[in-house]
């Protein structure tokens, strides 16, 4: 084995590699001259994709990472004397390193959630101090699909959390960093639960799903996109060779690639959660609705199993740990994994 190269594992969907479908197509846009900063071919037939997928109004801006993503789309619509309020275990919150603040200069404000899904209810605390200079004024409410807990807003609950937003003048932001996972659990087309929902600005991911590298900040409402070519260039995310980036999605979308990956890690982890429900000793804590499964086990048992096939801690006071499918997980490492988890418990 290569130094680096470890075995397929359940630590992130994060450490799988490229789909060759997407691989191919940036090789194929690897071919001659074309202009740069996305005045190319490709970025043009993918913003085409985009609008066919999310709606004829969507605005599509690459960047280059997910955080980027998050912050800068969050910064185009906000104040510095605004808050965003989002789910204590959003990224927004856990693993943006501060980002949020430094570039937004607003406040994050959180609510803690069971299961890592918001309610209007559980956003009324911070809904004071309307209007008065002495307090942050709330503007996004931030919304994570699917959830950092593996679990997915229904339709009718994203309209419930827009409509709230709406009707307080505010937005609705939605990570969409395992989007397609969401939309094969819900059956439903992309725009069905973004664009038709109420979801004002949403960030699309695809590096958990296959693709190398890139994201895509869309605006699903005429407007908001005003002056945000300036933002994403001071932000340091406008890409040279954009055509990368645009080419990646391209083929994401063609044939439904996208459908074909997220299907298969959310199977994965369907299979993967009936095996593990099948030992008496371990606990499942969260409903399996994509390609996260989260479970607690002796903390000894799992520090000898991560030996085998890291994975990550989610909860140490209760020893619960986070296990991850991707799209190229295998049944036969699943069935490795169980058998040293059985071997370690018994």
């Amino acid at each position: 084995m290569e130094k680096g190269i470890v075995k397929r594992g359940f630590a992130s969907d994060n450490n799988a590699g490229i789909h060759p479908d997407i691989l191919n197509e940036i090789i194929s846009a690897n071919i001659g001259h074309v202009t740069g900063y996305g005045s190319d071919i490709f970025t043009v037939q993918a913003h085409k994709v985009f609008k066919e997928q999310l709606g004829s109004d969507a605005e599509i801006f690459f960047v280059f990472t997910g955080t980027a993503a998050n912050v800068l789309s969050l910064t185009s619509i906000t104040r510095s004397w605004n808050s965003v309020i989002t789910a204590s275990t959003a990224h927004l919150d856990q693993d943006e390193c501060g980002a949020p603040e430094k570039f937004m200069g607003a406040k994050v404000l959180t609510v803690d959630t069971p299961d890592g899904k918001i309610t209007p209810k559980m956003l009324e605390k911070h809904m004071h101090g309307i209007d008065f200079e002495h307090h942050s004024q709330p503007k996004v409410i931030s919304i994570t699909q699917t959830t950092e807990m593996g679990t997915i807003y229904s339709v009718d609950e994203i309209k419930e959390i827009a409509g709230f937003a709406h009707s307080n003048k505010m937005f609705l932001h939605m990570d969409g960093a395992r989007l397609a996972n969401a939309a094969v659990y819900l059956g439903l087309p992309f725009k069905a639960f973004t664009t038709d929902a109420g979801v004002d600005v949403l960030s699309f991911g695809g590096t958990k799903n296959g693709m190398m590298f890139g994201e895509a900040i869309c605006f699903l409402k005429p407007g908001l996109s005003e002056d945000f070519k300036y933002i994403r260039k001071q932000g340091m995310q406008l890409a040279s060779k954009m055509r990368f980036i645009s080419a990646q999605y391209i083929a994401y979308f063609h044939n439904d690639l996208w459908k074909k990956c997220a299907s298969h890690s959310n199977r994965m982890a369907k299979i993967m959660a009936e095996k593990l429900g099948e030992i008496k000793d371990v606990k499942i804590t969260q409903p399996v609705q994509s390609n996260g499964i989260f479970i607690i086990i002796p903390a000894a048992v799992a520090e000898k199993i991560r030996k085998h096939y890291f994975f990550y801690p989610w909860n140490d006071k209760i020893s619960e740990y986070r296990l991850m499918t991707s799209w190229d997980t295998h049944e036969e490492d699943i069935n490795n994994f169980i058998k040293i988890l059985r071997k370690e418990l018994f």
